[in-house]
């Protein structure tokens, strides 16, 4: 089962998300969304996610409850690095990739979507 926001969840419900292109393709424009938190206020833009794919957590505890989602799509770190085209091109990659995993590697490599990992993380752990 994907993971996303009830706001998000209801907006992929209402409106089925399309695969991205791949950068192969073409240039990859992300289009931005800018998804409403449970409480009725305005959080971070946030690119469509590509919802077909399922998400498989080995660890209950690795998943991630809403006010720990909320906190991330509503930091304006957060906010600021995605405003990099770079970095969301990178997220849609691993995304869209039937080998995310090695994606994700690749990307962790990349010194401004560690930094990304690494404010998530400390979010998360507060």
């Amino acid at each position: 089962m994907p993971y996303c926001s009830l706001a998000c969840f209801k907006k992929h419900k209402e409106i089925p998300c399309e695969k991205p292109i791949s950068s192969s393709e073409g240039n990859l424009e992300i289009p931005f969304e800018k998804p409403i938190s449970s409480s009725g206020e305005n959080l971070a833009f946030v690119p469509p996610l590509h919802v077909g794919k399922p998400m498989y957590v080995n660890e209950p505890r690795e998943e991630l409850n809403q006010s720990q989602l909320e906190s991330i799509a509503s930091s304006s770190e957060i906010c600021e690095a995605l405003r990099s085209e770079e970095l969301r091109k990178l997220i849609c990659n691993i995304d869209s990739s039937p080998e995310a995993e090695n994606e994700l590697e690749k990307a962790m490599k990349k010194e401004e979507f560690y930094v990304l990992t690494q404010k998530i993380l400390s979010i998360i752990n507060h």
